[in-house]
């Protein structure tokens, strides 16, 4: 979906054929990883068209469903796992799992006729997985004709410009978390990443990390028995009122079952709220009225600082100002730095470099060798 569209719309579907009626010519759809950038027009297109991403990132997908509004339950025919490669009609697609804030998350090696195309999916260097961009750029896929990366560090980085490492995050997590109140921090639950480095300052300093139904089931959706769920020390589980409801609303008492040795209930989050941390979105401000958490709390936004400049942010921006709770920002991107791309560009060594998923196209001659610029919905040959 386009980086700019305001919501999905069948305008918005790419004039290729077989996605709108039947054709042939279209074997699959490939989604690299879980944000709703990349698959958000799927729901437009017409069913039957074979689907292919990572088996994690379908159970998130299907796991977010009772929680999200426009939420969307693909049917997978095929999934994407770290360098093991798939066949589909004439291409032979290599995934290669990457660094970025989405968990399950691929950079894409396509071979077709003799030719080969690298599609880097979103990158990162600076995450819990750094290992991943080494081990790529240490052992790229080699001879590639085109590739097609990603630029959305330019216009928000200096050239030389580096993010906070996630470990920086976890480290200035601490500090804030050393202080004495409630602890209110805006976290995507999608981030894996970034709950880790929430939990392990919260086991740092003493602290109970409360996280909802939804976090919850999205760490359980990744499979991964090295990620925090119920029977982790310093984890408990807090359910608001507004999930209380919805789950009531639809019947969904499945979804509590697993958590109930875990619950804390409304009434005893007072008892350790100098102690605790809550994951908290702005449909939990009703939860912390009725409980008198207000006071001696304070809040941390660890997502993009843009989204608090319009919209929901900059409500709860507001709000939180209303009632005299501060606000800091402790977040890092889920891109790679300027130089990281180089580092990138510069191991793969393409023939040709197409800048996508960036407002600064026009920027990329500045930093990499061979870039060709090409226009949506332009059909050129690799």
């Amino acid at each position: 979906m386009p980086l700019d569209a305001a919501e999905v719309s069948d305008a918005l579907l790419p004039n290729v054929d077989g996605i709108r009626s039947e054709d042939p010519g279209l074997n699959a759809i490939v989604i690299s990883h879980g944000h709703g950038d990349h698959w958000g027009l799927l729901p437009m297109c017409r069913p039957g068209i074979p689907v292919v991403m990572g088996a994690a990132t379908a159970r998130i997908l299907s796991a977010a469903a009772p929680f999200v509004p426009n939420a969307f339950v693909p049917s997978v025919s095929q999934y994407l796992s770290d360098r093991t490669v798939l066949q589909i009609g004439p291409f032979r697609i290599t995934p290669f799992l990457v660094d970025h804030s989405a968990y399950d998350a691929y950079a894409l090696e396509i071979e077709a006729s003799g030719r080969r195309l690298f599609y880097s999916g979103d990158v990162r260097a600076h995450g819990r997985k750094a290992a991943l961009f080494e081990r790529l750029v240490s052992k790229p896929p080699r001879r590639i004709d085109t590739m097609l990366m990603e630029g959305s560090s330019l216009g928000r980085l200096t050239e030389h410009g580096r993010f906070e490492s996630e470990d920086v995050i976890e480290a200035r997590l601490v500090g804030n978390f050393g202080q004495p109140g409630f602890v209110l921090i805006s976290a995507s639950a999608q981030n894996i990443d970034r709950l880790v480095s929430i939990y392990r300052a919260c086991k740092r300093t003493g602290r109970t990390l409360l996280l909802d139904l939804y976090a919850m089931e999205i760490l359980r959706a990744t499979g991964n028995p090295n990620l925090p769920n119920i029977g982790w020390p310093n984890l408990s589980v807090y359910v608001p009122e507004y999930q209380r409801r919805h789950i009531a609303r639809n019947r969904r008492f499945d979804l509590l079952e697993p958590y109930k040795s875990a619950r804390i209930f409304r009434e005893h989050i007072a008892e350790i709220g100098d102690k605790a941390v809550m994951l908290f979105r702005p449909a939990m401000a009703r939860d912390l009225d009725t409980g008198n958490l207000w006071d001696n709390a304070r809040a941390v936004w660890s997502q993009w600082d843009g989204y608090l400049q319009a919209g929901p942010g900059a409500k709860l921006r507001g709000d939180l100002l209303e009632r005299g709770v501060g606000l800091e920002v402790i977040h890092t991107s889920g891109h790679a730095s300027i130089t990281d791309l180089k580092r990138l560009a510069s191991a793969l060594n393409p023939n040709r470099l197409v800048p996508i998923h960036t407002f600064h196209g026009d920027r990329f001659s500045d930093y990499f060798a061979n870039v060709t610029r090409r226009e949506d919905g332009e059909w050129w040959d690799v």
